[in-house]
């Protein structure tokens, strides 16, 4: 990140006047044993991320959220962030109407605008977080060390790919930032139920493999650690080994012309700012348009800017409830094998 004059006499004001409610370090496999109680609310928690770890001495009051998703966590466990930051571009505060509900009273965080050069730091040094959270990020070494001079950073863990966190994962860690891991558990408990359900009701899902994708600039494919994949693969689906190969150490890639046979899965899950105009340039296509996937109606299209699109872009704990009771009877149409049933957009 280039660091303006501005910004960086931002951070100094923010530094001079924040009295800390955590320190990082920098060490790698930092011992996290003294926040094993953290289940109960103790601090401090000490939590390892790709930069080293970062310790939380008491429970924060003022979250600011990096990360693209992690304000659902945090809404779901009884906080209201004072920042935010925007994804979509469609709700205001980047709160969806899964969440909205959680905001109770409080104000509206402030929506921190990402234009490409990263986390606004003047923005946030602005809001004087106690902690800021950056677990569905992909934030930098240089922006991590630039944040941390504002707050205390948790940044993305370092055992998955960026914007790659688990929504298990992503819930338990921002619980142990909160001091509410028991709360964290509980959720995750009952989404995992719902998950269960949907098994159990649809056996045909373990039977078949599914990808998320979209038509950015050609064929991307999300890779088998992004979210949407996820949610695909906790409902029974088995993401593709040889899709995951071409797609790498990444979250998600453009497949070339000449690969578009990965594309014929059991299903294929599109997002696309149009479903009916995006079905039929796809279908145009006859690289794509004479796939199985296709002539056996096994795709489902999502609107990926109305709120389901989003709720199922966010694949979080709060927005997957609200995901999978449209996305699992469509994906049951979609793999029943019978190309006349209807699979309706996802709206």
């Amino acid at each position: 990140m280039h660091r303006s004059p501005r910004r960086l006499a931002a951070v100094a004001l923010a530094a001079a006047l924040l009295p800390l409610t955590a320190c990082g370090s920098g060490s790698e496999g930092a011992d996290t044993s003294e926040g094993a109680d953290a289940a109960g609310g103790a601090f401090p928690v000490t939590i390892d991320h790709k930069y080293g770890s970062t310790t939380v001495d008491a429970e924060p009051e003022r979250v600011v959220t990096v990360g693209l998703t992690d304000h659902d966590a945090v809404l779901a466990l009884g906080t209201v962030p004072v920042g935010t930051t925007d994804w979509y571009g469609t709700h205001e505060a980047a709160i969806g109407p899964w969440a909205t509900d959680l905001l109770g009273d409080a104000e509206l965080p402030t929506l921190l605008t990402d234009t490409g050069t990263g986390p606004q730091l003047e923005e946030i040094a602005l809001l004087q977080p106690d902690v800021i959270i950056a677990q569905y990020a992909g934030i930098t070494q240089e922006q991590y060390d630039s944040l941390s001079e504002i707050a205390p950073v948790v940044a993305q863990p370092a055992e998955y790919v960026d914007y790659g966190v688990p929504w298990r994962q992503q819930t338990e860690t921002i619980g142990r930032i909160l001091g509410r891991a028991d709360e964290a558990e509980q959720l995750i408990a009952d989404v995992d139920a719902l998950f269960a359900e949907a098994r159990a009701e649809h056996p045909e899902f373990a039977e078949a493999t599914a990808i998320p994708a979209s038509p950015y600039e050609g064929y991307w494919v999300f890779g088998g650690e992004d979210p949407r994949s996820r949610m695909l693969t906790d409902l029974g689906f088995t993401y593709p080994e040889d899709v995951d190969a071409v797609i790498g150490d990444e979250f998600g890639a453009n497949i070339s012309e000449e690969r578009t046979d990965l594309l014929d899965q059991g299903t294929v899950v599109w997002s696309v700012p149009d479903p009916e105009e995006g079905a039929e340039q796809l279908h145009q296509d006859p690289l794509y348009g004479d796939l199985a996937v296709v002539t056996e109606g096994r795709e489902v299209f999502v609107e990926e800017n109305s709120d389901f699109g989003v709720a199922y872009g966010f694949s979080s704990v709060l927005s997957l409830p609200y995901v999978l009771d449209q996305l699992v009877p469509r994906l049951a149409a979609a793999v029943d094998g019978d190309p006349d049933t209807e699979v309706p957009v996802a709206r």
